[in-house]
């Protein structure tokens, strides 16, 4: 019977060392998570792992959770990874946990440049908050995962150069996410390909963004830009003016004139409409003004052929004119023409004809420039009132 007794007293210490111990685990990880400060929070957190860690406790997976998603000073990335990947090796982490959880995991794997590890944790982060929006469908927080788990992997698709399947990314997370942010990455990327003359697959994803928001006039313009460097010089055209018409855009008026300026080279045609655009312009985009105007000027001017001319002919006209007249000033002075002898007056009035002769030309010059002028402020003061300006 003492036997039995001795037996019992045995179990009961045994099992009450099991529960004593759990117990103080538990009190451990409470007291961590209730730290005043993160600081506090970490410290104790890195405590009740080297004293519980792989000895089957409670929470153990939940503190290496923790410690993987709360930042501190000096945190490595490894740091992120080691502790994310222990939490998800216990398992037993809820949806939310496991999601935050993955969320830094991925960032870690992107900012170590492990693109695949990268797209497998974001991929899993999606699988994990499509589960939670599962169970909580009103739960706003399980589409925001899911739209930052495509963001993550259309950055890893980024770094691996895959243009498309990372343009696919971003749009899905931007229609998830609709954060402006997300489609100035999609332009970085698009600038990108423009600068590297890739015009096809530029085209194509400033077309998406112009399509995801109708007020990018940036990106409507140089879809149009993409088709005419890829030669498709009507379709650019037709695209930069139907733009115009909606949006009024300075820049697009101006790049709509620089571009019909260069075609009007070889098809003489277009100059009038190279003009309009380039006065449109001047009147929309301060940054832009004075060389539209300019530009148009010069256009406008250089299809009159007799313009340069015309502005010799009334240089040397001029210098005639001052030249007779200093003749006549050196010769005669201040005499009236009574004071002359017959001579002199013959002289004299050989030159005041010849003087009001060549006045003629210069007038008859300058009423032709003159109407050159006429005709462009007219022009121009047709677009002043076509777009409404005062």
């Amino acid at each position: 019977m003492k036997k039995v007794i001795l037996i019992a007293i045995a179990v009961a210490i045994a099992f009450g060392g099991v529960a004593y111990g759990q117990s103080e685990s538990d009190q451990a990880y409470i007291k961590a998570m209730t730290a005043n400060s993160p600081a506090e929070r970490v410290t104790l957190l890195k405590d009740f792992l080297a004293k519980f860690g792989g000895k089957g406790v409670q929470y153990e997976n939940f503190a290496n959770a923790n410690l993987c998603i709360i930042p501190w000073q000096g945190k490595t990335e490894q740091e992120t990874v080691t502790y994310g990947d222990k939490a998800l090796a216990f398992g037993g982490l809820d949806n939310v946990m496991k999601s935050q959880v993955l969320i830094n995991l991925a960032a870690a794997y992107a900012k170590q440049g492990q693109v695949d590890k990268t797209k497998a944790t974001s991929a899993q982060l999606i699988q994990t908050a499509t589960e939670g929006k599962a169970k909580e469908p009103e739960a706003a927080k399980w589409d925001s995962m899911i739209g930052l788990g495509h963001y993550l992997i259309a950055q890893a698709l980024d770094k691996a150069k895959d243009v498309k399947g990372a343009l696919d990314e971003y749009m899905t997370a931007y229609g998830i996410l609709k954060d402006a942010k997300i489609l100035a990455e999609v332009k970085k990327q698009a600038k990108a390909l423009y600068e590297a003359k890739n015009y096809a697959d530029a085209g194509k994803v400033f077309q998406t963004l112009a399509q995801a928001n109708p007020k990018d006039t940036e990106s409507q313009a140089l879809v149009a830009q993409c088709l005419y460097k890829s030669g498709k010089v009507d379709e650019a055209m037709a695209l930069w003016k139907d733009s115009f018409a909606k949006s009024r855009s300075g820049d697009l008026a101006y790049n709509i004139g620089i571009t019909l300026a260069k075609e009007a080279k070889t098809n003489p045609a277009l100059t009038n409409d190279a003009i309009k655009y380039l006065l449109d312009a001047a009147f929309l985009s301060p940054a832009k003004s004075k060389d539209a105007r300019a530009l148009a000027e010069s256009i406008y001017f250089s299809n009159d052929k007799e313009w340069n001319n015309r502005v010799k002919l009334m240089q040397e006209s001029k210098a005639l004119i001052d030249d007779w007249a200093k003749t006549i000033n050196t010769k005669f002075g201040d005499k009236s023409e009574e004071d002359l002898t017959p001579d002199q007056r013959r002289e004299y009035r050989k030159i005041k004809e010849s003087m009001d002769k060549e006045q003629k030309t210069l007038d008859d010059l300058g009423a032709k420039q003159k109407a050159g002028v006429d005709g462009f402020n007219r022009l121009l003061e047709g677009e002043k009132q076509k777009l409404g300006v005062k």
